[in-house]
C-alpha cells in the first residue's frame, strides 16, 4: 500500500499544479477571488482538485468536475456542496464512509473500498467542460486507473463521468468503438478489462432537487457496486 500510497501523491501534487487550460485556470481563480456570499470569509483553494479515497478501493467513482464553490472552494471532491451533502451521507450508509457528513478538508472524512475522482479536476464555466479540456485532463485519469489496481467498479456519475471512462477504455485500447454502451441511470456493463461499469444520474443540485434522482435510486447504485465488488474480487 505505501507505494500505491506514495504514487498518488505524487499524481495529486501533478494535479495541484496544473495550468494545462488557459479557460479553467481563468474560471477557478476567478470564483476563488470573488467568492459567493456565503463563504466570503472563507480562503478557496482555487486550484485543481485531486482525487480522494481509499488506495485499495474497489469501487472508483468518477464524477464530472469540481463545483465552483464546492469542491473548488474546499480542495477535495463533493465536499462543501449540494452534491456532497446528497452523496457522502449515502456512501457513510452503505459502508464506504466513516461519516455522513463532508464540510472540508480536515474533518475527518475518510473512505474505505471506495476512491473518488473526476473526469475534469479545475471547474469549469457552467459546469460544462469543452472536449479540449476532458482531453488535457485524460492523462491525469489514466495515471491514476493504472495505480489504482484493485478497482472492480466504476461508478460514474452522469454522461460525463461515463464517458470519460469509455474514452480511457479506447485509448488504452479495451475497446474499438464505444457506441455499444448506452447511458442510462442504473446501466452495468462488464467491461473487456473486467471492470463493471455502472451508470448513475450525477448527485447535481438540479437532479435532485426535482426528483430526478432519488436518495432510494442513488443507494440502490452503490449498494449494487458493492455487490459487484465483493463477486468481481
Amino acid at each position: 500500500m505505501g507505494g500505491m500510497s506514495s504514487a498518488l501523491a505524487v499524481l495529486h501534487k501533478e494535479v495541484i499544479h496544473c495550468t494545462r487550460c488557459p479557460r479553467l485556470v481563468a474560471y477557478r481563480e476567478q470564483i476563488g477571488r470573488e467568492k459567493r456570499r456565503a463563504y466570503r470569509d472563507h480562503e478557496y483553494w482555487a486550484r485543481p482538485v485531486p482525487g480522494f479515497g481509499d488506495p485499495n478501493a474497489r469501487v472508483l467513482v468518477l464524477g464530472l468536475a469540481p463545483g465552483a464553490h464546492g469542491s473548488n472552494r474546499t480542495g477535495r471532491p463533493f465536499t462543501g456542496d449540494a452534491s456532497g451533502k446528497f452523496m457522502y451521507p449515502i456512501l457513510y450508509k452503505v459502508g464506504f464512509a466513516n461519516q455522513p457528513n463532508a464540510d472540508h478538508r480536515d474533518d475527518g472524512l475518510k473512505l474505505t473500498d471506495c476512491y473518488i475522482t473526476a473526469a475534469v479536476r479545475c471547474a469549469p464555466p457552467d459546469n460544462k467542460p469543452l472536449l479540449t479540456e476532458l482531453a488535457n485532463c485524460s492523462s491525469y485519469l489514466d495515471r491514476e486507473l493504472a495505480i489504482l489496481k484493485d478497482v472492480k467498479v466504476v461508478v460514474a456519475l452522469g454522461k460525463i463521468g461515463f464517458d470519460a471512462y469509455l474514452a480511457y477504455l479506447k485509448r488504452n485500447e479495451f475497446v474499438e468503438r464505444t457506441s455499444a454502451y448506452k447511458f442510462a441511470h442504473a446501466a452495468s456493463y462488464l467491461m473487456p478489462n473486467g471492470v463493471v461499469l455502472l451508470a448513475s444520474y450525477h448527485p447535481s443540485n438540479q437532479n435532485t432537487a426535482t426528483g430526478k434522482l432519488t436518495a432510494k435510486m442513488f443507494e440502490a447504485v452503490f449498494r449494487e457496486a458493492k455487490r459487484l465488488a465483493a463477486v468481481e474480487s
